[in-house]
């Protein structure tokens, strides 16, 4: 079967590129259809992938829209990239909660940014999951946007589609823990459990042997933050005996009592330690450089062709894991059906996942220790207060999820902060007006 992918959200470009540069080096026929809502941005994703197969002359049909509904019939794969506001209210998430003394080095999966970019993203990939079930009910549906877990589960309580959540965070600590044991990645074997960004490495084995004794001594050995990059989440692993996916710019939001007005070891968190605006710089540059290729009339750079990292890393390999039913064993997000029994049922869990043809199956991992469980359990309980208030245009609710956040300091500090970024992001909170 010719696999017809649709990809919304294709003016994420540097997405949409390493999935074009993928599915050239799989050489197998297909169609793929291009979906963003904005032409500017969907043209220069179109006019890079029409270069890039015709590069190769790659057996890849091509169609773009600005309307998803016009490309979603006989869909076999829709995969969601989208970001509500892109990058200009993404600003708004770090920089409102940053006049209110909270600093966020990421500010899209918790924290007031993460709460506040559910609000835009929930209703949006509802609608997109309502539309996927109407006119392609077959297609496997992907998830990259974040908030990962309130998206996802959203997606599954409001319209019931399977949706799998994809993140490229897991493998990439995997990669980095086998660096830290001095070993190839591919000798490593591991148990990663948790919400998106915060996974738990439970198990890790180095060659079929228990590596988890090692990574204390490294652990031990890494305390200086000075000279550490990462030295909350070694610290983590020595209290918690689990090291936690992906790494402190994304681990500290977890942890907000821990960060007062953003101190990370003397610097502060979002400003000079892992500084969202170059973050921010960098996203703006990059698309800026593919505009520029896009309407050049020069050949692109060979190194458009290349495998690049990122979070489309995975996704045509489970795809053909899938169709194969490999049994191949994948971190996906996925709704809790018993694979940790000390966690709520349906709630999103991050977790290994076996490729099957009848989808995504998690594997059964027992009970978490309570600890572990502890670091989540609020944490899951807010997905489903912000998904409430997002479904709901309800600012009561929204002042609820920043008050299980935590980061917050006060009942007064979260109502501002709802208040402030309400009207930040009212042009994409439609719910919301009227309130």
């Amino acid at each position: 079967m010719d696999e017809r992918i649709v990809l919304i959200g294709a003016g994420s470009a540097v997405f949409t590129r390493g999935l074009v540069a993928d599915l050239i080096r799989r050489a197998r026929p297909c169609e793929l259809a291009l979906v963003d809502i904005e032409p500017e941005a969907l043209e220069v994703a179109e006019r890079l992938t029409r270069k890039m197969i015709a590069a190769r002359s790659a057996p890849i049909r091509l169609t773009a829209s600005t309307d998803r509904r016009e490309v979603l019939a006989g869909a076999t794969a829709v995969i969601c990239t989208i970001a509500v506001g892109r990058r200009r209210a993404w600003e708004q998430d770090v920089f409102v909660p940053r006049h209110h003394g909270i600093y966020q080095p990421v500010g899209d999966t918790v924290g007031p940014g993460g709460s506040s970019r559910a609000l835009r993203m929930v209703p949006a990939m509802v609608a997109i999951a309502a539309d996927v079930l109407d006119l392609a009910p077959a297609a496997l549906l992907f998830n990259y946007g974040n908030p990962m877990a309130p998206v996802c589960r959203a997606i599954r309580k409001a319209t019931g589609a399977e949706v799998i959540g994809l993140c490229h965070g897991v493998p990439g600590v995997a990669r980095y823990l086998a660096e830290a044991l001095g070993a190839a990645p591919e000798r490593l074997d591991y148990t990663a459990v948790g919400m998106n960004h915060l996974t738990w490495f439970t198990e890790v084995r180095l060659d079929g042997t228990d590596a988890m004794a090692r990574l204390r001594e490294v652990a031990r050995a890494r305390r200086d933050p000075a000279a550490e990059d990462h030295p909350f989440s070694w610290r983590l692993l020595e209290r918690f005996g689990a090291f936690p996916a992906v790494l402190d710019r994304h681990v500290c939001e977890f942890f907000p009592q821990f960060f007062a007005r953003g101190e990370y070891h003397g610097r502060t968190l979002g400003v000079d330690a892992f500084r969202f605006e170059d973050t921010i710089a960098r996203g703006d540059r990059g698309y800026e450089r593919m505009r520029a290729d896009a309407f050049s009339p020069e050949p692109l750079d060979g190194r458009y062709l290349d495998r690049i990292g990122g979070e489309h890393e995975q996704v045509v390999e489970i795809l053909d894991a899938l169709r194969a039913g490999s049994g191949a064993c994948y971190s996906a997000n996925l709704p809790n059906a018993g694979q940790v029994p000390n966690l709520p049922a349906d709630a999103i869990l991050e977790c290994p996942a076996i490729a099957c043809r009848s989808g995504l199956r998690p594997l059964v991992l027992g009970p978490l220790p309570a600890g572990l469980a502890g670091t989540l359990a609020t944490r899951l309980q807010w997905v489903e207060t912000i998904v409430e208030a997002a479904m709901e245009g309800s600012r009561d609710k929204f002042v609820q999820a920043l008050v299980l956040d935590g980061a917050a300091g006060s009942l007064e500090t979260a109502e501002r902060l709802a208040d402030d970024l309400l009207a930040a992001q009212a042009a994409h909170l439609p719910q919301f007006r009227g309130i």
